[in-house]
C-alpha cells in the first residue's frame, strides 16, 4: 500500500517537515516518488518509521540513527552491530525509567505536601508533621 506524505503524517504523528528532513538525510532510501516528484510511501517506509521514531525516544541521534539505518542497508554482515545496538538502547530505555519513577515519586510527595498544606490553609501545617504522621504510601518518597 502507498501514502502520500499528507497520510504519513496524519497516521503518525510527525510533522511533514521531519519526514521531509528524514527524505532529506537519506532514510529512506528506497523512497519512491511520483511522475510528478511527490514522496509515494510505502509500508516498508512506515515501518523504518517507527523504528525510528522508536530509536529517536531513547534518546538516540539522527546521526546514530542513520548509522543504523545504513547497517540495515549492509544486510547480514551487520546483524552483531544491530544486535548490541538494540540491547544497549533497552539499557538505556531501563534507565530512563528508573530516573522517571524517581521524579514521579518526587512528585506524588510534593503532590500531597501541597494538597496538605492547601486544605490547612497554611504550608506550616505540614512542616509541623512529624515524620510517622505522614502517610505510609507518601512516606517512602519523602525528601
Amino acid at each position: 500500500m502507498y501514502h502520500s506524505i499528507g497520510e504519513i503524517s496524519n497516521m503518525t504523528g510527525i510533522a511533514i517537515s521531519t519526514l521531509r528532513y528524514y527524505d532529506r538525510e537519506g532514510m529512506f532510501p528506497g523512497l519512491e516518488r511520483s511522475n510528478g516528484g511527490i514522496r509515494v510511501f510505502s509500508d516498508k517506509e512506515v515501518a523504518a518509521l517507527r523504528v525510528i521514531e522508536c530509536l529517536k525516544n531513547t534518546g538516540m541521534s539522527i546521526k546514530d540513527i542513520k548509522e543504523f539505518l545504513s547497517w540495515c542497508q549492509e544486510g547480514d554482515s551487520s546483524l552483531k552491530k544491530r544486535q548490541e545496538l538494540f540491547h544497549n538502547r533497552m539499557k538505556e530505555v531501563e534507565r530512563q525509567m528508573e530516573a522517571l519513577k524517581e521524579t514521579m515519586n518526587l512528585l506524588k510527595y510534593k503532590c500531597w505536601y501541597y494538597d496538605t498544606a492547601v486544605a490547612a490553609g497554611t504550608e506550616d501545617a505540614v512542616k509541623c508533621i512529624a515524620a510517622e504522621d505522614i502517610p505510609v504510601e507518601i512516606r517512602k518518597y519523602q525528601i
